[in-house]
């Protein structure tokens, strides 16, 4: 299940890529994105950290993407602030631990099927670029962030 923190972090990645070339104050990505500002603050965090997102300070400081909107993905997003994208963890491809009560991973008919639905998702979630989500907006008008 997507986290908030993650449905608040595709939020904010969308505006800021609605806005590639300036630094973005924090308040103005909360208010624009409807995210809270102090869990904002927290994503970003994360964000830069594995250097989706830079800062600046000052007067003209802010926010931005390290990436252009074309290469950065829904699923790098969700994978930075929620971990995996598996709906369990013995179905995770780069975090995988296997369940206490299974007696044999290789031979789970739940992991089967699980690490089919994990397939499917990243396979949306990692063709997904943040550029999708700005033409669809575009194209519609909308000046709000809906996901």
């Amino acid at each position: 299940m997507l986290s908030m923190k993650a449905k608040y972090g595709l939020r904010a990645a969308i505006y800021m890529a609605k806005n590639p070339d300036v630094y973005l104050q924090a308040r103005t990505i909360a208010e624009n994105a409807d995210v809270p500002l102090k869990f904002l603050e927290a994503i970003l965090l994360e964000l830069r950290q594995k250097k989706l997102v830079e800062t600046r300070r000052g007067v003209q400081g802010g926010y931005k993407l390290t990436k252009t909107a074309d290469d950065i993905t829904a699923g790098q997003i969700i994978r930075v602030l929620d971990g995996m994208l598996a709906p369990i963890k013995c179905a995770s491809q780069f975090k995988y631990e296997p369940c206490e009560d299974c007696r044999d991973p290789a031979t789970c008919d739940i992991r089967h099927m699980m690490t089919e639905v994990r397939t499917q998702i990243a396979g949306i979630l990692d063709q997904r670029r943040l550029s999708d989500f700005v033409s669809a907006d575009e194209k519609e008008g909308a000046s709000h962030v809906a996901v």
